[in-house]
C-alpha cells in the first residue's frame, strides 16, 4: 500500500497543480463554445474551446459511429482495436467529430454479445466543461444484440443509473443515446447505446482520485456508501459486484485525503439486475438464487440499527425513484409497470415496521464479515 499512498499524494498535487492552469486557461479563453463541424479549435490559435455538456443534458443524444463494423463484429482478436470516426450530433446543423479508436471491454458480454461494450479513445480530446477537464477516453455500453426488445434492456439499464443518482450524487452519470454504426460496405445499425462518466470527470467533478487494488474489501469502503450500495443493489436485484477485484465497482478516494482514508465505492454495469430482466440474466450455480428477480444481500454485516437508518433513507425516496420511472419517455406504459411493480415490492415491505424487521433478518443472514 505504501506505493499507492505514494501514488496518492503525487495525483493530489498533480491536481492542485493542474487547477491552477486550467484557471490561469479559463481566464484567458472566451466563456461560449462555438459550432464546432472539423475539430479546428485544436488546430487554429484562439479559436474557442467547445465544451459538450454530455452529462449535464438528458434528452437522447445521436451519435454516429464510421468504422468497420464486420471486423468489429467478428472478434476475431480479444486485444484488438478499431479506427474510426466518432460524430456527436447535438443538432442538424451542429455537431462534434473525432477521429477515435475503438476497444473492446468488459467479460461477459464481450463473449455472449453481439455488440459488446466498448471503450472509445479519441485521439484529440473533447471537453465536458470549463470545469470538469478533458475527456480522452470514454465507455460506451452498446446493446448486447439488435432489436426492439435488447433495445429495452438497454433503456432499463440506463434508468438503474438513473434511479442511483437519486441515492448519491456521488455515482456515474450516463447519457442515453442514438447509436448509428456506419460502415460503407454494410446498410447502418442504428441501435440505443449508453455514454458513461469518465473516470477522470468523477475526480475533478467531486474532487477524488480512483484507487485501484484487488487488496480492497468491503470493510476499506466509507460504511455509509459501502451499505447504501448494498441496500441500492438488493432493491434493484443485482447480484453481479464485488469490491474485491473491483468487479463492477470502481473505488476513489479524498483527492486531499490522508493515505489511510478510506475508499469512496461507485457502482455501474446494471443489465444483469432484475429491473433489466434481460433473458440472459441467469445468476451462476452457488450464488442461491434461481432467477434474475431474485434479491440477494452481498454487503456487509451491520447491527440492526445501522440497517434500519439506511432503510428508512431509502423510504423517504421512494416517491424520487418512483419519479424516474414514470417520467422517463423511452419506455412503453408497460414496461414503466413492470419496473414500478418490481421495486415496490422492495417498498412494501419497507413501509410496515414488521416488514423491515424481516427484511434486516435476511441482511444479518446473508452479510459478509470479512468482505
Amino acid at each position: 500500500m505504501k506505493a499507492v499512498s505514494e501514488k496518492r499524494d503525487r495525483v493530489a498535487f498533480c491536481i492542485l497543480l493542474c487547477s491552477v492552469v486550467i484557471v490561469f486557461q479559463a481566464s484567458i479563453l472566451p466563456a461560449n463554445g462555438q459550432t464546432d463541424t472539423t475539430g479546428r479549435e485544436q488546430q487554429e490559435p484562439g479559436y474557442p474551446r467547445r465544451y459538450l455538456s454530455l452529462f449535464e443534458d438528458e434528452e437522447l443524444l445521436e451519435v454516429s459511429l464510421k468504422m468497420d463494423v464486420s471486423k468489429y463484429i467478428r472478434k476475431a482478436d480479444r486485444e484488438q482495436s478499431l479506427d474510426g470516426t466518432m460524430i456527436i450530433h447535438f443538432s442538424q446543423t451542429d455537431s462534434v467529430e473525432r477521429k477515435v479508436t475503438i476497444k473492446y471491454r468488459g467479460q461477459s458480454r464481450y463473449e455472449r454479445c453481439k455488440y459488446p461494450p466498448t471503450r472509445i479513445v479519441f485521439k484529440k480530446p473533447v471537453y465536458e466543461g470549463s470545469d470538469s477537464g478533458r475527456i480522452k477516453k470514454i465507455k460506451l455500453v452498446n446493446q448486447c444484440q439488435p432489436g426492439t426488445v435488447y433495445g429495452d434492456y438497454l433503456i432499463r439499464e440506463y434508468l438503474v443509473y438513473k434511479l442511483y443518482n437519486v441515492v448519491t450524487d456521488t455515482s456515474f452519470r450516463a447519457r442515453l443515446i442514438r447509436l448509428s454504426f456506419i460502415d460503407p460496405q454494410r446498410k447502418p445499425i442504428i441501435q440505443y447505446g449508453i455514454l458513461l462518466e469518465p473516470e477522470g470527470l468523477i475526480e475533478s467533478r467531486l474532487n477524488l482520485f480512483e484507487v485501484t487494488s484487488r487488496a480492497l474489501s468491503q470493510r476499506h469502503m466509507r460504511p455509509v456508501m459501502i451499505d447504501r450500495i448494498a441496500i441500492f443493489n438488493y432493491m434493484v436485484a443485482n447480484w453481479d459486484w464485488s469490491v474485491p477485484g473491483q468487479h463492477n465497482i470502481s473505488v476513489f478516494t479524498s483527492a486531499d485525503a490522508a493515505p489511510s482514508a478510506m475508499g469512496i465505492p461507485i457502482p455501474f454495469d446494471f443489465d444483469l439486475t432484475g429491473v433489466v430482466n434481460a433473458d440472459y440474466a441467469i445468476p451462476p450455480p452457488g450464488k442461491g438464487i434461481e432467477t434474475n428477480r431474485e434479491r440477494l444481500f452481498l454487503g456487509i454485516c451491520r447491527d440492526r440499527e445501522v440497517f434500519e437508518s439506511e432503510l428508512i433513507a431509502f423510504l423517504e425516496k421512494k416517491e424520487e425513484f418512483y419519479s424516474v420511472v414514470n417520467d422517463f419517455p423511452y419506455l412503453s406504459k408497460s414496461a414503466k409497470r413492470d419496473i414500478i411493480a418490481f421495486i415496490d415490492l422492495f417498498f412494501s415491505q419497507l413501509e410496515k415496521p414488521k416488514g423491515r424487521e424481516r427484511m434486516i433478518d435476511i441482511f444479518q443472514s446473508t452479510c459478509k464479515d470479512f468482505q
